[in-house]
């Protein structure tokens, strides 16, 4: 039995969305990367990280991420060796306006 022409293009259509979803994603967004997602939160469980999601402030999170660039650092890395040093300088105070309301 000949199929529809509207079958064989759904067919086709089918492979070729089959083939794209197993292909690997390409370097620039995986940045080389060879593990996924699951083994590579296994090696940061191993090493004692965990995701710390915050809420910043744009200019802020500018300020992160050329400190990291010029320090040669990623951001994960620049952004703990940040707050090892704000920790290590002393007591945390509020900040005028939240001591303020």
């Amino acid at each position: 039995m000949s199929m529809k022409r509207t079958d064989l293009e759904k067919n086709k259509a089918l492979k070729l969305d089959n083939a794209l979803r197993a292909a690997l994603p390409p370097d620039r967004f995986a940045k080389g990367s060879t593990l996924d997602k699951r083994e590579r939160r296994k090696l940061d469980q191993a090493r004692g990280l965990i995701p710390f999601a915050v809420k910043l402030e744009q200019t802020l999170v500018n300020e992160v991420r050329a400190a990291a660039a010029a320090a040669g650092l990623d951001l994960d890395d620049a952004v703990a060796a940040l707050l090892r040093r704000g920790l290590a300088a002393g007591p945390l105070e509020a900040p005028a306006e939240a001591a303020a309301e």
